[in-house]
């Protein structure tokens, strides 16, 4: 069973200028290594110190991004001009920026869209894409989280809670309450709607490892910050149209294209992976019977990190 390589500190760490944001960037590993980007998930959600540790640094020169409005990028949870179209042009500026002429693509969730999307528009400036717990932004995808046709026939308690605390309304899905209220001048709105949606979110994801207890009494700004803008995607069908990466995906057939999904994905169903494969017929794809949707399980790390050493094995020929 692979475990994380150690930890290890930032080579190089980039504040880069785009629009009204600083985009924080950071390089780890190898600096004459494969490049590889890492895509977090969310959107807002962040990267995290122990990203680093999924690629060998002696293979890999590992890149790490925070997308605009999340993790240490500036201004925290900002909205403006925050689109998908932004995320991937800014992923255009940091590889030439930093001088990449082709670049492993590392995403799971939102950040296995982001891959896509941006294998799609670059494809000759992608090498491979790693793919975890493919989220392809389709109506149906969106809607398996947040209509009483998804995931609320598993957790139908934390449905009917996450209900309770929406006025009734109607002219509003209550995705889209929370969105009004998330982002608008009452503070207080805000950390409630805040709170549940995350009570939910964290419900789905997480399972019987969920602990609700930490928000009862306080709701950090940090959370406030991750659902604006996770709401602020959401209820704009994430800037794309109707399942857009199926109707592009040639464009990345020629590509190495590894796919791990848990059997157990709450939010994001393995059928869109089984999907995605089937439109790739190039791709492996491996789907863990016990895992879920995050990355943090033994059985994902292992993987994931087994997707990483066979990539740079075949890269390197």
């Amino acid at each position: 069973m692979r475990v994380l390589c150690p930890p290890i500190e930032p080579y190089r760490v980039h504040h880069l200028e785009r629009d009204d944001h600083t985009l924080y960037i950071e390089e780890c590993g190898n600096p004459s290594g494969i490049p590889i980007l890492f895509l977090h998930g969310g959107p807002g959600s962040g990267c995290k110190p122990n990203h680093r540790s999924f690629f060998d640094p002696a293979l890999y020169r590992i890149i790490i991004l925070d997308q605009r409005g999340s993790g240490r990028s500036l201004p925290l949870g900002s909205l403006s001009q925050n689109t998908t179209q932004h995320l991937l042009d800014d992923l255009r500026f940091i590889q030439n920026h930093l001088d990449v002429a082709q670049w492993v693509l590392f995403g799971g969730s939102w950040g296995a869209t982001l891959a896509l999307l941006y294998a799609e528009k670059y494809p000759d400036l992608v090498s491979g894409l790693i793919l975890r717990g493919t989220f392809l932004a389709r109506n149906s995808d969106l809607d398996w989280f947040v209509q009483e046709s998804g995931a609320q026939k598993i957790y139908p308690e934390a449905w009917d809670l996450l209900l309770k605390s929406i006025p009734e309304s109607d002219h509003l899905h209550p995705v889209d309450y929370l969105y009004e209220a998330v982002t608008g001048p009452d503070e207080i709105a805000q950390r409630r709607a805040a709170r549940a949606w995350e009570l939910w979110g964290g419900q789905v994801v997480l399972g019987a490892a969920f602990d609700p207890s930490r928000l009862e009494s306080h709701v950090p700004i940090e959370i406030v910050h991750h659902a604006q803008i996770e709401l602020h995607f959401a209820v704009n069908r994430y800037f794309i149209k109707e399942n857009e990466i199926l109707h592009h995906i040639d464009r990345v057939a020629h590509l190495p294209t590894a796919i791990i999904h848990g059997r157990k994905d709450l939010v994001c169903p393995v059928e869109s992976a089984w999907t995605l494969h089937k439109a790739l017929p190039k791709s492996t794809l491996e789907i863990l019977p016990e895992a879920g949707h995050i990355a943090s399980t033994e059985d994902m790390i292992d993987a994931l990190i087994k997707a990483t050493d066979d990539m740079a094995s075949l890269l390197a020929g």
